[in-house]
């Protein structure tokens, strides 16, 4: 095996810091770099930067290699979050996670790297990367570990990312990498999964949103026009969200098809034009399932987009493959709501048309196309065709 210059970046987690290890393990010569990328709140108990940093040096200390910590705020804040702000003013979901690996992760730190004189770049995700040797181009495969593939988040890295990136625990499932890590005395064995906004961390979403968004309150309707609520600002509100809506004392009997008194509300619809939240009741309400998509903003990991025919995607992370049929939208084709999303000249879209149809398909999100275990790339959710 040929030995590289690798630089992993070290988070302060279990899965780069075996990542780490076992990079070093095969002889590489490996350096660590921690990414600062949130600086607004530093002090506040929900940005554990600093609390991760130690996790990470001390993981440095136990595999045995140098670790540099790097400040790429300026570029999260200008590249990832100020369009994560621009995408809930509009009333859609974003995922700042997929946009942080693209702008962040695969673009700061690895050109970073490569001036450091790394020769690849690794990190702890659950995706693998293979080369087809007959067609050249360099492939996104799942990781191994179904429950914690990450592919999704990844599909926008492109060829040249691809090839100098390596994803050493995509091979592993995670009860592997917890026993390998608790094997070498690790001491971030044990520690947890991080969640909640990609270096943001953990906290009351609706309030750090309010930070920063501004809020227009207004009705909260049911399907027959009724005002049930008040709303507090459509930004602060997703398809498909249950939790929150402060209607749940609301109780009718025989309410909308197939509803109850007890059944629960589920946010259906957002009118941004005159500012009216539409919930309905019931999670299989036909407000609430879409049997085609519309997505724009596209990128293709696999290095071009793929002919039309049959394959698998997610419009969510955590959901299962759903088979359906692919098509690009040409110029023509492209619906209004598609034709705005579009960022530029050079973007395209596509079309999915589900055998099943899909729950609380959410403009903003993602759909990302898949043919067997190989991600192919995919785009930003625009408009979706429900059944009411």
């Amino acid at each position: 095996m040929k030995h590289h210059r690798i630089v992993v970046g070290l988070s302060g987690g279990v899965d780069s810091a075996v990542t780490a290890h076992l990079l070093k393990k095969q002889g590489h010569e490996v350096v660590g770099i921690f990414m600062k990328n949130w600086e607004d709140d530093d002090d506040s108990e929900f940005c554990a930067a600093n609390i991760d940093f130690v996790d990470a040096a001390a993981v440095a200390d136990v595999v045995g290699i140098e670790i540099e910590h790097v400040n790429f705020a300026a570029d999260y804040k200008d590249r990832v979050f100020a369009e994560f702000l621009r995408e809930y003013q509009a009333g859609r979901t974003p995922n700042p996670d997929i946009l942080c690996n693209a702008e962040i992760k695969f673009k700061s730190f690895l050109d970073h790297a490569m001036q450091v004189g790394a020769d690849k770049i690794a990190t702890g995700h659950y995706a693998r990367v293979r080369l087809n040797e007959a067609t050249g181009l360099h492939e996104l495969l799942k990781g191994l570990d179904n429950s914690k593939d990450q592919s999704y988040f990844l599909h926008r890295l492109n060829q040249a990312q691809l090839s100098k990136t390596l994803f050493p625990v995509g091979e592993l499932l995670k009860t592997q990498v917890r026993q390998i890590a608790e094997e070498i005395g690790l001491p971030n064995a044990k520690k947890k999964d991080s969640t909640g906004i990609c270096f943001i961390g953990e906290r009351p979403f609706r309030d750090f949103l309010n930070r920063y968004i501004s809020k227009e309150p207004g009705p909260i309707k049911d399907p027959s026009g009724r005002t049930i609520g008040k709303h507090v600002g459509l930004s602060f509100y997703t398809l498909g969200q249950r939790q929150g809506l402060g209607i749940g004392g609301i109780k009718e009997k025989g309410a909308q098809r197939g509803g109850g008194e007890h059944t629960p509300w589920f946010v259906a619809r957002k009118d941004m034009a005159q500012n009216i939240l539409w919930v309905v009741q019931g999670h299989d309400h036909p407000w609430l399932l879409s049997a085609q998509l519309d997505a724009a903003d596209v990128s293709w990991c696999s290095g071009a987009a793929p002919v039309a025919g049959r394959y698998a995607a997610k419009t969510r992370y955590r959901q299962a493959d759903a088979a359906c049929a692919f098509q690009v939208l040409q110029a023509s084709t492209i619906s209004s709501a598609v034709s705005s999303a579009l960022s530029s000249a050079t973007s395209s879209a596509f079309s999915l048309a589900f055998d099943e149809n899909q729950w609380a398909v959410t403009p903003g999100q993602s759909a990302v196309v898949y043919d067997g275990e190989v991600c192919l790339g995919g785009g930003v959710i625009s408009s979706a065709v429900t059944l009411g």
